[in-house]
């Protein structure tokens, strides 16, 4: 993020092993809900585990995006809760 912050970047692109922003674990939680955008200031709040406070605050503070996508097809398990594969998208 501080890097991204240092390039002027436009949008920062998160991959994770889900396929966006969730309220709860959507392999451990079978109605997580997710999130097609959602502010920084709700990601602090609830203190979900996008990335970690600090990375969260820093593109905060510099106004730059977060798309969060699946790094790898989602698993059976997981597919079964989340029928949704668009990315979620964290911003001011």
């Amino acid at each position: 993020m501080l890097r991204a912050a240092e390039i002027n970047a436009d949008v920062i692109l998160l991959a994770k092993n889900i396929d966006g922003v969730y309220n709860a674990d959507p392999a451990k939680v079978a109605d997580a809900v997710k999130y097609d955008a959602i502010s920084y200031e709700d990601v602090l709040a609830q203190h979900l585990a996008v990335m970690d406070s600090t990375a969260t605050s820093l593109s905060m503070d510099n106004h730059i995006p977060v798309l969060v996508f699946a790094l790898k097809p989602r698993t059976s398990s997981v597919r079964s809760r989340a029928r949704r594969s668009a990315p979620s998208l964290a911003k001011n």
